[in-house]
């Protein structure tokens, strides 16, 4: 199954990027930690596995800096790769560019489903690779209209948390809370203590209660509207080639990033009030429509604040090359993005190192930031010296083109090492 078009050759490659979607996989990996070693039910009453004040601090910490953030900008790096990558494949064959396209996302939900369903019931890729059809059928939209439509997002949380303030009784809070405790003590014994094939049998349940049930539904759609927004973001970046005119765009860059920095603190001050000081978090009430406006909020304005930091550091000699690490690290993705769950499951899970519960929010800190320097960053250079792309990425684009080039050539590994 093979086409005139080609994957993305290293010398294509938008070295700010590469830096973005590097601290999006470190961003990421944090935020997923705790997830990995404890119930994704676990808390649902308010209480707090973890009272330690470190932990308590380690955990402030990382939902301030880190919750949301980083899947918003990794949204939006899909969304700016989506055009990039059909604006190649229109003009090397446009004859079969949709085509081609339409099988890479597919194969990307592939990849999607059997981590969820098998490995880690927290995937964004199957999620990715639906929005994948929007962002087609929205390519040659009106620029307006994306804006309309990213305004209507923080519409949302507005509408469902009215809906639930009407609609939600004291015995459907209540109902929530068990069956959230029953999750987490169904989680606690297949993850903790159970095999791979029980752990993988737990995930393709809890995939399909999460897809089913009528009050975790809002949640789920909740994070796809805030996953569409930032790819919104993306698809308006991409078609104005920002990234590849990044230096152009230097003072504009340098305003919003102090603006979105100051929103960004003042939303988030907001959901921070409420997130320590509510008793019920299940509980619909008013000042919760509030927070989780905050949170929308927050989340777009402190990622815009990374990302416009990046650019800037990246067009800053001295910290371009300081920021290489990341950029190595971002050129394989989808390799580093599924390597996270083998590495976390295999400490965490019951067939593994069995650490399942026994770890909190200040170790799970110093865990992903060590394992993401000391293992992904030095791997990923490691591979990147001999091969072209990082094994999953060859694996998806040879099922895409039906060919694609693994190993170096002298001459690009050569150019690779003088451009850095």
């Amino acid at each position: 199954m093979s086409s005139a078009a080609e994957p993305v050759s290293t010398g294509e490659r938008i070295y700010t990027l590469d830096v973005i979607r590097g601290f999006a996989l470190l961003g990421i990996f944090i935020m997923n930690m705790p997830a990995f070693n404890t119930s994704l039910w676990a808390d649902m009453d308010g209480t707090h596995l973890w009272p330690a004040w470190w932990d308590r601090t380690a955990e402030t910490a990382r939902d301030v800096l880190f919750s949301g953030k980083f899947n918003s900008m990794f949204s939006m790096l899909f969304a700016i790769g989506f055009t990039i990558q059909l604006e190649r494949l229109e003009r090397r064959d446009p004859e079969h560019a949709k085509a081609i396209y339409l099988r890479r996302i597919g194969w990307l939900f592939v990849f999607g489903a059997i981590h969820a369903c098998v490995f880690w019931t927290g995937d964004v890729l199957h999620i990715y690779a639906l929005f994948g059809l929007a962002l087609l059928a929205l390519r040659k939209a009106p620029e307006k209209v994306l804006w309309a439509l990213f305004l209507c997002c923080f519409l949302y949380p507005v509408g469902i948390g009215l809906y639930r303030l009407g609609t939600m009784t004291p015995a459907d809070v209540q109902q929530m809370i068990a069956s959230g405790k029953a999750w987490e003590a169904s989680n606690n014994a297949a993850y903790g203590s159970g095999s791979f094939f029980v752990a993988a049998r737990e995930h393709a349940r809890e995939m399909h209660h999460m897809y089913t049930d009528r009050h975790i539904l809002p949640a789920m759609l909740s994070f796809y509207v805030q996953v569409f927004s930032t790819m919104l973001i993306g698809l308006v970046l991409g078609r104005r080639k920002f990234f590849q005119n990044a230096a152009a765009y230097l003072p504009q860059v340098k305003r919003v990033q102090w603006w979105a920095l100051a929103v960004g603190i003042a939303a988030g001050a907001i959901y921070g009030v409420w997130h320590a000081t509510v008793v019920n978090p299940a509980q619909p009430s008013p000042i919760k429509v509030v927070a989780n406006v905050c949170y929308y909020l927050c989340r777009v304005a402190i990622m815009a604040f990374y990302v416009a930091t990046i650019v800037r550091a990246v067009h800053n000699d001295a910290w371009r090359l300081r920021l290489a690490p990341m950029a190595t690290a971002g050129r394989m993705p989808l390799t580093n993005y599924l390597m996270q769950t083998l590495i976390a499951t295999f400490l965490f899970y019951g067939w593994g190192l069995g650490l399942w519960g026994r770890v909190g929010p200040a170790l799970d800190l110093v865990l992903a930031i060590g394992i993401f320097f000391i293992v992904q960053v030095p791997l990923s250079y490691a591979w990147l010296r001999r091969f072209e792309m990082g094994p999953m990425e060859y694996l998806w684009r040879r099922l895409t083109y039906g060919h694609a080039n693994l190993r170096r050539k002298p001459a690009t590994a050569a150019a690779a090492a003088g451009a850095g």
